[in-house]
């Protein structure tokens, strides 16, 4: 993988270098910020900026708020990293646009690993391959969907998440099989995840939204 660019965001010097050394272990260029000011202005400063992992408490302005204004013109990934472990941050993280939600302590080689997974797929995107189903095309090459030749904007997760759906039409995939699969490695948190996605992937798919079925006690299936 070539040196893709990685911001590093939290107001803690220790966890921006414990962070920043595995991920340069790893070949990632790693460029760090203090604060949710100094991460927006280097954002909007450097237009190759591969994924962002991002603290919540900070001063001046706190990460989800960082996350909300990035997703308003991007969908670079997001790892939302934090302390804290209220179930309501994490769908919080996931219903602004996050891709990923770790909390403290975690493992600096887990972190690395969820890095990799969501890069792998990020830049996976090279066969011209395009999806239509129902009025909805997924252009994977483009990394643009369009409903009846509207287009609609989708968080990197959304996107891939609806892409599972339509490659697997009609089938019923269980939550666990959609994380795996979706999220690309054994994801050990439950339901939630999945359930707030679908829910926001559904209201952006307006009337189309009802093609994502619910499987009472499995999980999902998409169907026109």
């Amino acid at each position: 993988m070539d040196r893709l660019k990685i911001l590093v965001v939290d107001d803690e010097a220790r966890m921006r270098k414990l962070v920043r050394d595995f991920l340069v272990r790893s070949q990632f260029e790693v460029i760090e910020a203090e604060d949710g000011e100094e991460a927006l202005d280097i954002f909007y400063e450097q237009k190759d900026i591969a994924l962002i992992i991002l603290d919540v408490m900070m001063p001046k302005i706190n990460g989800f708020d960082v996350c909300r204004e990035i997703r308003e013109t991007s969908d670079v990934p997001i790892i939302i990293l934090t302390a804290k472990g209220d179930e309501n941050d994490e769908l919080m993280g996931f219903d602004i646009g996050a891709d990923e939600y770790i909390s403290k302590p975690f493992s600096p080689k887990i972190l690395v690993a969820r890095v990799e997974a969501i890069l792998r797929r990020t830049m996976d995107q090279s066969d011209d391959k395009v999806l239509e189903k129902g009025g909805i095309r997924v252009d994977q090459t483009a990394h643009a969907v369009t409903i009846d030749g509207s287009p609609v904007e989708l968080s990197y997760k959304e996107f891939e998440l609806l892409t599972y759906f339509m490659e697997n039409a009609g089938i019923a995939l269980s939550r666990e099989k959609i994380l795996n699969q979706v999220w690309d490695y054994d994801y050990y948190g439950d339901a939630r995840t999945i359930d707030t996605h679908v829910k926001k992937l559904r209201s952006k798919l307006g009337d189309k939204g009802g093609y994502i079925k619910t499987i009472w006690g499995m999980g999902y299936k998409f169907e026109v």
